[in-house]
């Protein structure tokens, strides 16, 4: 995620979420936080065929025409916590569900999780997103707790889900993301993008 991202991030955002984070809270989790590993998943839209972000950024470099256009399918965000890997926030485009988005960025952030030598990753959510816990399931994330009225808008109960990052987790993140990636002929320059500090 850059910060020219933040304002179709935000746009998502406020469609998804009942007390959206504001541009500033992404301005600084981009820019500032030293623990923070944001991502977006996009697609450029182009008179010519598809090209990805890195491509597009050379391509501007290069002088082609700043006409050429992103258009944000999903993101995600990861905070590094010593031996914790938390995932902050995830959501996909409301016009985008069902297509597997938010599935890429969940392994792509469990990946980037894998390559800090995290021990553990951890996120919160809502007890009635029967399909979000799903998807955490399908990657391996188990209910470790509840944490109460956790949800500031209605005060909904939140589940605390967890994966140890063990040897046997790790391989079978490193297939499922290798195996997403090709399935979905994504390029991936968020894993291995330098880290903070």
């Amino acid at each position: 995620m850059h910060p020219d991202d933040i304002a179709q991030v935000i746009a998502i955002e406020k469609r998804s979420f009942s007390t959206p984070w504001s541009p500033r809270t992404y301005a600084y989790e981009i820019s500032e936080s030293e623990n923070s590993h944001m991502v977006v998943l996009s697609s450029i839209r182009v008179d010519r065929p598809r090209v990805t972000t890195g491509m597009l950024r050379l391509l501007r470099a290069l002088g082609y025409p700043s006409d050429l256009r992103t258009s944000i399918l999903a993101y995600g965000g990861l905070w590094q916590l010593v031996e914790e890997a938390h995932i902050s926030t995830i959501a996909t485009h409301p016009e985008q569900r069902r297509k597997r988005y938010g599935e890429v960025v969940l392994a792509a952030m469990m990946m980037r999780s894998v390559i800090l030598d995290a021990s553990y990753m951890a996120l919160e959510v809502r007890v009635s997103n029967a399909a979000a816990q799903a998807l955490y399931r399908k990657y391996g994330f188990e209910v470790h707790g509840t944490k109460f009225r956790y949800y500031l808008d209605d005060l909904e109960d939140a589940y605390d889900m967890r994966i140890n990052l063990t040897d046997s987790n790790r391989q079978r993140i490193q297939a499922a993301f290798q195996t997403l990636m090709q399935d979905m002929s994504i390029l991936d320059s968020y894993t291995q993008a330098p880290f903070h500090g």
